[in-house]
């Protein structure tokens, strides 16, 4: 986790540290099993290109996991993640493996964002910001926005 933000620290336009994803076959499968989604679009070829969209695809929700984790590993441990939503967009492809633990060369994801908005309200330092799932190519396959609530230095 990268050190604490603070309020005082961010500003309208600031980037959110970028978190790199690269999403494998075997994560595919390892999703599936823990969200319950076993939906053929997200791991057999013959289903997905019969689908129209070629190969089998990124699950959406885990596109949506990783916005989670861009926004808590950025607010830290004092922060707090208020809403998170997003739009799927595009199509992301996972990379087939190569080996055991490594897979082939290929698409990295970016989740990445900036911040829109900062107040206060409710005895709350709030910041609004857009989010969203990148792909190799920079296209934004999964916007979405969320808001934090981000401690004071005086708060410490």
């Amino acid at each position: 986790m990268a050190k604490q933000v603070y309020y005082e620290d961010v500003r309208v336009d600031s980037e959110i540290t970028p978190l790199a994803k690269i999403a494998t076959s075997r994560m595919l499968v390892q999703w599936a099993g823990a969200s319950g989604d076993f939906n053929p679009l997200h791991y057999e070829d013959d289903f997905a290109k019969a689908m129209g969209v070629g190969a089998p695809i990124v699950h959406g929700a885990l596109k949506r996991a990783w916005l989670g984790q861009l926004m808590t590993d950025w607010i830290g441990e004092k922060g707090k993640l208020k809403k998170l939503s997003c739009q799927y967009r595009g199509m992301d492809y996972p990379r087939k493996m190569k080996t055991m633990e490594k897979p082939h060369d290929g698409e990295t994801c970016w989740c990445k964002g900036k911040v829109t908005k900062k107040y206060d309200e409710g005895g709350e330092h709030l910041v609004e910001c857009e989010i969203w799932v990148e792909n190799g190519n920079g296209e934004k396959t999964t916007p979405g926005s969320a808001l934090v609530a981000l401690p004071i230095r005086s708060a410490k």
